[in-house]
């Protein structure tokens, strides 16, 4: 097996301006440090910390501010007035399909006559298909709602007018060369888009959209019940949790912890997770990837089923099924990964080749996103893993910090069939008597654009503290700078000096546990897939530098504490 020695660049941010952290520490009574870690994130002053840590629905830009609102918000209450049917089409992931679920809900609840339709990932691909558009005509529908994707459909759209459909499409993905000709286009990032915040979901415009229709019906509460659909969808796409997200996934998750309705509950019990201590990490890492895995391996519907379903015996049989297809995806990723690896060690030059492009006729094409990402993980190079889907090689492409893939594929255009995607991922096609051809352009491009300090993973450090510095009152203020997500990373300290005490040792799967001491102070420590580094801390040793995040553990309280209590420890990202 390549040996694969991970390590890391430590970056610490530049101290900020002191008179800006001490005038806010003391005008939001907070210590220096977590001042500093506002200011880091660009919260200034007392207005902007104020929103920061209570967040609420008022602060969400007016929803009329997006281009097209007026005439999407118009065209649908005269179709809910006038009893025409709707159809709500929406992608197979789990954006895709909360936005879906919530459309269709609001929609309904409104008195709406309106359809859901998901499309088969391997029969129709990816976005609006014509076998979506048919299905609508066949059922009478006047009006087309897509969600999560539209915004590259010009010639679908072109379609679905002559078929005598009005199209409205919620995305936020780039647009192509042209616009498709659709009633309104909602989209954030669309060309001359004016709307100040960048970053939704795609369920979070679909939320734009409904918050517009609330706003039209003089009721803006009538949002609310929604927003656990958008905590999930824009905590599992991985958007900046700043700005409108964040207010929208903290509001969400506090309504998924204290009244989750009957297909979240389901999902949130079979996954094994604790009702009303759900996270982002748990959404990102447990709940998104039951989602998604029906509409890997299949029907996508399943999970709109379960995520609309008011029965809670019903909710529980359709997440068993969730259940079940996850446990079949990651077996299926586990038998691709270990194929990758073995495949990447006997025919590639691990250490010479910039890049990792493998094909195998029979891998799952639904998995090979997830395996792209892994192998990333493991040798820290982008990596493109494809299957063979209609006599073509088709499959994903992962990046690693700071590289563009996107602008690297663009290189070797000649070589594809086509591509999409942006700077960290993309989907492509190549002609299976071309992949060589294809391999050969895309090592060099990636060989040519990677800049040196890239090929090290970076980690970016907010403050160097002491173990004294983690008090009851600093571990509680960390816990408000939640929910986690990009752009809003927990915290992450350097402490020097620590002593290694009791015995470190391997736990799960390869997993370090050990305990680190300062000056009297104490604190258990865990650092996830480092067991490797187990031989560089015996105990006793006292020069050991830590990276670390400060979490609370709920599962493996001391005897003694009130059942439950969070513990605090120290979770590791690199040592030295």
């Amino acid at each position: 097996m390549h040996q694969i020695v991970k390590q890391h660049r430590w970056i610490i941010a530049d101290p900020p301006d002191a008179g800006i952290v001490a005038t806010l520490a003391k005008d939001i009574n907070v210590p220096e440090s977590i001042a500093k870690i506002l200011v880091y994130r660009g919260i200034m002053d007392y207005d902007k910390a104020k929103e920061y840590f209570r967040p609420s629905l008022s602060q969400l830009h007016d929803p009329f501010t997006l281009d097209g609102m007026e005439v999407a918000v118009e065209r649908i209450l005269n179709a809910i007035e006038k009893k025409e049917r709707m159809f709500v089409f929406g992608d197979y992931d789990v954006d895709g399909t909360n936005g879906a679920a919530m459309l269709y809900l609001f929609l309904r609840e409104r008195g709406g006559s309106v359809e859901y339709y998901i499309p088969d990932r391997l029969r129709e691909g990816y976005g609006i298909s014509h076998q979506g558009i048919d299905r609508a005509v066949e059922l009478g529908v006047s009006l087309f709602l897509a969600v999560d994707c539209g915004i590259t459909a010009v010639d679908q759209i072109a379609y679905a007018s002559q078929q005598g459909l009005d199209v409205i499409i919620c995305d936020h993905h780039e647009a192509g060369q042209t616009l498709p000709l659709a009633l309104a286009v909602l989209d954030p990032i669309k060309p001359g888009e004016a709307y100040p915040f960048k970053f939704l979901s795609g369920c979070g415009v679909g939320f734009k959209l409904i918050q517009g229709l609330a706003k039209r019906l003089g009721d803006e509460s009538l949002v609310t019940p929604y927003l656990d659909f958008v905590t999930l969808a824009s905590t599992a796409d991985i958007v900046p949790l700043t700005g409108e997200n964040r207010i929208l996934v903290k509001i969400g998750l506090e309504s998924i912890n204290t009244a989750p309705r009957p297909g979240i509950k389901a999902l949130i019990e079979s996954a094994g997770l604790r009702p009303g201590h759900i996270t982002t990490g748990q959404i990102v890492f447990a709940l998104a990837p039951r989602i998604n895995a029906v509409g890997r391996l299949g029907d996508a519907t399943r999970a709109v089923r379960l995520l609309t379903s008011e029965d809670p015996e019903e909710a529980r049989a359709l997440a068993q099924v969730l259940e079940e297809e996850n446990r079949n995806r990651r077996r299926i990723d586990e038998d691709t990964f270990a194929d990758a690896q073995q495949l990447a060690e006997e025919f590639l030059d691990l250490d010479a080749d910039p890049a990792i492009v493998l094909h195998q006729e029979h891998w799952h094409p639904g998995v090979v996103g997830i395996v792209a990402s892994r192998m990333v993980e493991r040798y820290y190079k982008p990596a493109i893993m494809m299957a063979t889907v209609d006599g073509v090689a088709k499959g994903s492409a992962r990046s690693v910090s700071g590289f563009d893939i996107y602008e690297a594929l663009k290189r070797c255009e000649d070589k594809l069939l086509q591509f999409g995607g942006h700077k960290y991922a993309a989907g492509v096609t190549v002609e299976l008597t071309r992949l060589d051809e294809f391999r050969d352009a895309f090592n060099a491009a990636v060989k040519d654009l990677m800049k040196e300090e890239l090929k090290t993973p970076e980690i970016r450090i907010d403050l160097e503290i002491t173990l004294a510095d983690i008090t009851p009152w600093f571990i509680k203020l960390l816990r408000e700078f939640a929910p986690f997500g990009p752009n809003n990373t927990r915290p992450t300290f350097l402490s020097r000096n620590l002593e290694v005490a009791g015995n470190p040792r391997i736990v799960g799967r390869n997993h370090l546990r050990f305990r680190v001491r300062q000056n009297g102070v104490v604190f258990d420590a865990i650092g996830f897939g480092l067991g490797e580094m187990l031989p560089r801390i015996p105990v006793g040793r006292r020069d050991l530098e830590c990276v670390y995040t400060v979490e609370e553990n709920e599962w493996n309280a001391p005897t003694g504490s009130r059942s439950g209590d969070p513990v605090p420890q120290l979770k590791i990202k690199d040592l030295r």
